[in-house]
């Protein structure tokens, strides 16, 4: 990632229970964006939250717990991020993916042109 380009910030929102072949939906977008190159992936566990259908999925309720929303956010130039969108289909069958414009004003850790960051 680039100081001062333009980058994307994708933001999944899906359910914990989610599945696709078995493995958790965060978890395989989390492993293809890793796949396919992108700067880091993080995924953010929300206390309640409501989808589509307007069921209510708290932590406060132990029987509902079971299917928290999960937000899945992956930020880099926004080429990379147009790319990797097409990995979405056919894993995320419920949920929404939302892209934005973000700038990044630094990136920790990072070496860029020999120099530590």
């Amino acid at each position: 990632m680039r100081e001062g380009s333009t980058h994307l910030r994708l933001t999944v929102l899906v359910g914990e229970s989610d599945q696709w072949h078995h493995r958790p939906v965060y978890a395989e977008i989390v492993r293809r964006a890793r796949d396919a190159g992108l700067a880091g992936a993080s995924v953010f566990r929300g206390l309640e939250g409501f989808g589509r259908y307007q069921k209510i999925h708290t932590s406060r309720i132990l029987s509902l717990s079971e299917d928290l929303p999960l937000a899945v956010v992956v930020i880099d130039e926004a080429e990379k991020i147009r790319a990797f969108l097409p990995q979405l289909d056919g894993i995320v069958s419920q949920g929404v993916a939302v892209v934005d414009e973000v700038e990044v004003v630094r990136h920790f850790g990072h070496e860029e042109a020999g120099e530590p960051a």
